[in-house]
């Protein structure tokens, strides 16, 4: 193909694929970082002392949660430990809570967020927060999709916190130091809900 290339073109082609081999590089360079950037943000918990690795509610578990609140509670207000992409925080708004949910991953956060305002979900609020460090006495209604292994931890920080009217619903792993007022047994999808009462009724 060169032979049919003048002398300046026959030049001039080789700085052009140099140019975009350089153009290749430098955007698969910044595609590679960002891809980094928004994976390190999935994994780093589990480089945590307890594991929460993002694991979306399915729409059976999101009925379950919202049957046992609304059977035994009034509609106000509820906090999604750990809210992933605000699934049951957006649920639970439709359903005429002030729902709030606590991640720690900054990008599902964002993802909540911009979710509620394009879909103009009212009443929902999400925050970046730690779950150990969070206040819990303000919420009538804990809703708690953990792991098996800090479920004896965080319920040493309700007992503290918990109102005497408040209700904490387990999704997935319950809480084996409490015994349950109601539950609903559904494989994965499986909640239960515990009271103050629950304490004083330990396995």
């Amino acid at each position: 193909m060169d032979t049919f290339l003048s002398k300046d073109e026959q030049v001039n082609e080789p700085r052009k694929k140099s140019k975009i081999a350089l153009f290749g590089l430098a955007f698969t360079g910044s595609v590679a970082i960002g891809l980094s950037v928004v994976t390190a943000s999935f994994v780093s918990p589990a480089l945590r002392r307890i594991c929460l690795p993002f694991v979306p509610a399915t729409d059976n578990q999101i009925k379950n949660v919202l049957k046992l609140c609304n059977k035994c509670s009034s509609k106000n207000t509820l906090v999604d430990l750990g809210s992933g992409d605000g699934r049951i925080v957006h649920a639970a708004s439709n359903h005429g809570y002030l729902a709030t949910g606590y991640e720690l991953n900054p990008w599902l956060v964002l993802y909540s967020k911009v979710y509620s305002s394009f879909n103009r979900i009212q009443n929902t609020n999400f925050q970046r927060m730690d779950l150990w460090k969070a206040d819990l006495s303000k919420f009538d209604n804990i809703v708690i999709f953990g792991v098996a292994d800090m479920m004896d931890e965080l319920s040493v920080k309700l007992e503290k916190e918990m109102r005497a009217d408040s209700r904490v619903l387990a999704c997935r792993f319950d809480v084996q130091r409490w015994t349950p007022i109601e539950e609903i047994q559904d494989g994965i999808d499986s909640v239960w809900l515990y009271t103050k009462e629950s304490f004083n009724k330990k396995k």
